[in-house]
């Protein structure tokens, strides 16, 4: 439906609601602390004089909003094969798009955005780290329209993408693949991201911490109080409920927070890529471009395995200056089978094993010099010049040291470059191993390094670099590491591959 979009187009009327807001956010940020010190600090007359202000600033805003409304209008020059959007009130501003440099086109819903039932559309091109145009209130039906008008150019340019279009073009009925059950979610919820929840929980403590400490105008915990009327072993009793309970909290609060982000996850086949949609307050809808992916992640730890449960993260291609972000898609909560379904779509077939090149022990030692000799050496300098020093803190050191000496093995020996005709995989990780899959064919850059100590030893380190991202394995056998780079180089130079 071409024609829908040759003339200048507004967004849903009801659109008005969501620019108020996103208006008044941006004036609140500037605003707000001026007007809650002036609500505190002044007289009854005063804060009267303040309400009438805040109806008058609401009705700014809402004239804003009405403003920004009537003179943003998007449409398609079909001739020119450009996207064009004009918007300001005063300062008109005209972004060009054309058509052919459009990467992505990505549908999210917000939380006030589903209960109105508008949606946001950015279209996302070469060069720049923000999306490089974006409509805030589109009914659902015209996004969808509107998203495949934008990547008609591209449809029509890749035999495969036409081949299937022309079997069916109805956009709102893509072909069902893959939905990530609650119970996957759960499992996913209560078996990863310990480390990522566990900071935010930490600074989250210690922020309400600082926060009451400047409230109260006193340290919450006087340390000199606290190991008075405290023994050391009651101290140890204490520590372990704490540390039980923050194992409950960082369970309950990353089960929520992977709920609510990847609730309802959907894949859908539709015109030869796959269609991503999930999110419980902000919903997001996202393509997956077989063709453009680089790298695919496989993460799963013990638990994982019980339960059969992994994260499958994909990389796309991104010109410019992406972020992380515009290119990672997340999978959450797929078992094995649903694994082996998505990459035999995305690769034609499941990667299988190879040569296997392994690190050499001197990895583990350096590890273990980081990670464990030097905090040591550190934590003796500090036990030998404070007199008086409580000698139970040498339990926690021992701890940490039996701790860290077992991950930093266990992430060596999990260490390996998987090398086959086809794949390159890469397996890294201590608790959750990691494999990272890429074609030899999307390899963009090899970079080969070896210290001058190392030459004697025959050990080097290689990184690969894909539009993607990079993967590096260090200190293998660097004879055998120059003879596959050779064979890569060699297989570029042949491969016409166009994944851009």
């Amino acid at each position: 439906m071409e024609s829908l979009f040759d003339k200048p187009q507004r967004q849903s009327p009801i659109g008005v609601l969501v620019l108020f807001f996103d208006t008044a956010y941006h004036y609140g940020k500037a605003f707000g602390p001026l007007l809650v010190l002036y609500a505190v600090k002044f007289n009854n007359v005063s804060k009267i004089i303040l309400f009438l202000s805040i109806i008058g600033l609401t009705m700014i805003i809402g004239l804003i909003s009405y403003l920004k409304y009537l003179n943003f209008t998007f449409f398609l020059d079909h001739d020119k094969k450009e996207f064009v959007i004009k918007e300001g009130i005063f300062n008109k501003t005209s972004t060009i798009i054309q058509l052919q440099k459009i990467q992505q086109v990505n549908i999210t819903q917000n939380l006030l955005q589903r209960i109105i039932n508008v949606y946001t559309l950015k279209v996302d091109t070469a060069g720049s780290n923000e999306s490089e145009a974006k409509i805030k209130a589109i009914s659902h039906n015209l996004a969808l329209e509107l998203k495949l008008a934008l990547l008609q150019n591209e449809i029509t340019t890749e035999p495969s993408l036409s081949h299937e279009f022309s079997q069916d073009k109805d956009l709102d009925a893509p072909q069902p693949f893959l939905k990530i059950s609650f119970l996957s979610l759960f499992k996913m919820g209560i078996t990863s991201n310990y480390v990522k929840s566990f900071s935010l929980l930490l600074l989250f403590f210690f922020t309400v911490l600082d926060y009451g400490e400047h409230f109260f105008g006193a340290e919450i915990f006087d340390e000199g109080q606290f190991n008075k009327f405290f023994q050391f072993d009651v101290i140890i009793e204490i520590m372990f409920v704490v540390i039980s309970f923050f194992v409950l909290l960082i369970i309950i609060v990353n089960l929520i927070r992977i709920v609510v982000k990847y609730f309802d996850y959907t894949i859908n086949k539709q015109l030869g890529s796959l269609l991503v949609t999930y999110g419980l307050i902000n919903t997001n809808n996202l393509i997956i471009k077989p063709e453009k992916v680089q790298i695919i992640s496989i993460s799963t730890n013990y638990f994982q395995k019980k339960l059969d449960v992994l994260e499958l993260t994909i990389k796309q291609a991104i010109q410019g200056e992406k972020g992380d972000q515009m290119s990672k898609i997340e999978i959450p909560g797929c078992n094995e089978n649903e694994k082996n379904e998505i990459l035999k779509l995305i690769l034609q077939k499941i990667p299988a094993g190879g040569a296997i090149l392994l690190p050499n022990f001197r990895k583990l030692v350096f590890a273990l010099f980081l990670s464990v000799f030097l905090p040591l050496l550190v934590y003796a300098s500090i036990r030998n010049n404070i007199k008086n020093f409580d000698l139970h803190y040498d339990f926690f050191v021992a701890g940490y040291v039996v701790l860290a000496s077992i991950f930093q093995f266990f992430k060596f020996r999990n260490s390996r470059l998987v090398i086959n005709d086809d794949f390159i995989i890469l397996q890294s990780g201590a608790w959750d191993i990691s494999n990272e899959i890429i074609e030899p064919n999307r390899i963009q850059a090899i970079t080969t390094s070896q210290l001058f100590w190392h030459k004697n030893l025959n050990i080097g380190s290689l990184i690969l670099h894909t539009a993607g991202g990079d993967i590096a394995f260090q200190l293998g056998d660097f004879q055998t590491i120059k003879s596959y780079v050779n064979l890569w180089l060699y297989q570029l130079e042949k491969s016409d591959s166009n994944w851009m």
